[in-house]
Formats: structure tokens, sequence, C-alpha cells
């Protein structure tokens, strides 16, 4: 069976330590996934090749231009989402919130989630913690235990080596899992659906939303 995994990465700089970090953890998770005898899917989005897209979605009352809603689309659908950015100021960049603001709020309804970020300083290494984990929580996300952080120093130590594997080991978990309950004595919640947000729903005619309505601003009402 083949799953489908989204890379979301917010570097603006080409080439890219965020790019660089975000491709090794796509590799590290196809490999874990194929060891548990699937096949993987990878499909990346380069956040700095939609920024003046989205700078049109979020200036036009959210209406999504093409390329946003192509990008949207593919999120809500994967089985897995990396998401990589580089730290401002402390936390994710302005690039990588845009993007997330434009999502749908049922979008990434238990999505598994990597998180990691990339920064010139150890000394940012909390903006997993403390600004993307709770991020991705919000939006009813999994996030699995292990973040990965890299400062510019790490590229190439044993130590992120590590980190990638085990996060990649984690979130490939998740991709493949099936549900565990012994059908007739527990009964798994069913999953929230994920929707992009770039459908429509029913729209009430006007006519219907005035109806009932005199416009002198007090509502008639029928005699019985």
């Amino acid at each position: 069976m083949s799953r489908k995994l989204v890379v979301l990465t917010a570097g603006l700089s080409q080439p890219s330590s965020t790019r660089l970090l975000a491709d090794q953890l796509a590799d590290a998770v196809s490999s874990a996934v194929g060891g548990r005898g699937e096949s993987l899917e990878v499909e990346v989005i380069e956040l700095r090749e939609l920024a003046s897209d989205l700078a049109t979605t979020l200036t036009t009352g959210g209406l999504p231009t093409p390329a946003v809603a192509a990008a949207r689309e593919k999120v809500s659908a994967a089985d897995g989402l990396i998401a990589v950015t580089p730290v401002f100021t402390a936390s994710y960049s302005g690039l990588f919130k845009m993007f997330i603001d434009v999502l749908d709020t049922d979008a990434l309804n238990g999505m598994p989630v990597l998180i990691a970020a990339t920064a010139g300083t150890a000394r940012h290494a909390l903006v997993l913690d403390f600004a993307m984990r709770p991020l991705f929580t919000y939006l009813r996300s999994v996030v699995v235990p292990t973040g990965v952080f890299a400062a510019t120093e790490d590229f190439g130590s044993t130590g992120l080596t590590d980190r990638i594997q085990r996060a990649a080991s984690e979130l490939a978990q998740l991709i493949v899992a099936e549900p565990t309950g012994v059908q007739g004595f527990l009964r798994d919640e069913p999953p929230r659906h994920r929707t992009s947000g770039n459908s429509l729903g029913e729209v009430t005619p006007f006519s219907r939303l005035l109806a009932g309505h005199t416009g002198n601003g007090s509502e008639s009402h029928a005699l019985g």
C-alpha cells in the first residue's frame, strides 16, 4: 500500500539548511516506512515559492490562489506531514505561519506530524516545544515525541543523525498504523474528517436569509 507524505519547508535561501534538513527527514521516513513493507510518495512544498500567493490569499479575505488551493489539497490528503522552519526572532518564520494561517481548521485532524527547525545557534532549540508543538496540537494533529532541531554546527554530526532516525521511526509508525481495537470489545472513535477548505459548503439563497423580514428592522409574523 502506498502512503503519502507532505514536507513543508520554509527556508528562504537557496541552497537552504532548512531544505537540507527536510530532505534528510523525508529520506529517513521513506526508509522507515519501506522497512515496514509499504511504499511512500513524498511531496515537497517549498513555501518560498508560494510567498506572493500566500500574501494575496491573506489580503483577499482568504480566497486562495490556484497554487495555494493545490497546496492545501495536498496537505489535507496526506497520511503524514513533516514541517520544517528556520527560526526567526525565537519562533517559526512569518512565511511558515502564513501558510498555517491559510489552512482549513480541519485540515490536520489526526494528522501525524514531525516538527523540525534550523537556526544558527543551539540557543533556539526550545522553539520546537514552546512554539511549534503547541501550534500543531491546537490544529488537532498528532505530533511525534521527537522533534528535530539543527543548529549550524549540528549538520554532519552523529547526534543529529540519531535524532533524525528516531523521529522518522516514530512518524513512520503512525503513518502505517492500523486500528488495534478488538472487534466487539473496543469501539474506536471515528476519525475527524479532514477538509482542505477549497470546497464551499451549501450556499443559502439570499431570499431565504431575508424570509420573515419586512425591511423596516422588524420581523413579520403570520397571524394564527
